[in-house]
């Protein structure tokens, strides 16, 4: 069994695999309960990838004699990167096009990560990663409306809504929700232009507000970046 950690600023998601097989996972796990849930089913290996704490930490706080493979730039992949600053690009990004290549084979695909930012990345049919779009995430909007005016509210994301608002909290709303729906529809647009057999892969915690609205035909995968993961510990233990 092998485990795949993928740790962010506040929480961390976890995944059990059985050879490439995903057999649970838990997310929104907090650093205490993340070494606790390690070292209740010790795994053969462990791949770590986190924007917030490093490998050592990691290890000295699991304490476990178990081989853990540290994502960082330098770590060989099943894909290439033809990007200009490879050793900027976010383990998030390398390991949710890992999952998309691995589970949609020989396509030009676009995937999207809809988290705190929303990332646009394409793989081309080869397994080139060539790159791609940062844009704001859902909430870093709403907080951007409340923070940079006087009166505007502190609102959450919601389901799309329709698109003309009646009151300032419905505008916001659809300023926003509407906004993001649109900005995604046309960027997968004009990616169809670039690759007409392009095949569009979503995750991430805001996808489940959206994917019903979408017109293009697209695939959700919410666990994508643990399966990509997983793939890239895979790829190195056979090295």
């Amino acid at each position: 069994m092998n485990i795949a950690v993928d740790s962010g600023n506040t929480y961390a998601k976890i995944g059990w695999f059985d050879d490439d097989k995903l057999i649970r996972f838990q997310a929104r796990v907090v650093w205490d309960d993340l070494v606790k849930e390690i070292r209740s089913q010790a795994p053969d290996h462990i791949i770590f990838s986190s924007v917030s704490n490093s490998i050592s930490e990691f290890k000295d706080a699991l304490g476990l004699d178990i081989p853990v493979l540290d994502l960082s730039p330098d770590t060989p992949l099943p894909i290439s990167k033809n990007y200009k600053t490879p050793e900027t690009l976010g383990a998030d990004r390398i390991a949710a096009a890992t999952g998309a290549q691995y589970l949609f084979p020989d396509k030009d695909l676009l995937i999207i990560d809809m988290g705190t930012c929303i990332t646009y990345d394409y793989l081309d049919h080869k397994g080139s990663f060539e790159g791609g779009l940062i844009s704001p995430g859902v909430k870093m909007r709403f907080n951007a409306l409340h923070t940079f005016t006087k009166r505007l509210p502190q609102l959450e994301p919601v389901k799309v809504p329709e698109l003309i608002g009646k009151s300032t909290r419905e505008a916001i709303e659809s300023g926003v929700m509407n906004g993001v729906l649109g900005e995604v529809e046309g960027i997968i647009e004009r990616y169809r232009h670039i690759s007409p057999s392009l095949s569009v892969v979503l995750c991430g915690g805001d996808t489940t507000f959206f994917e019903s609205s979408l017109k293009p035909a697209i695939f959700v995968v919410p666990e994508l970046v643990l399966i990509g993961l997983n793939r890239i510990l895979r790829y190195n233990v056979a090295l």
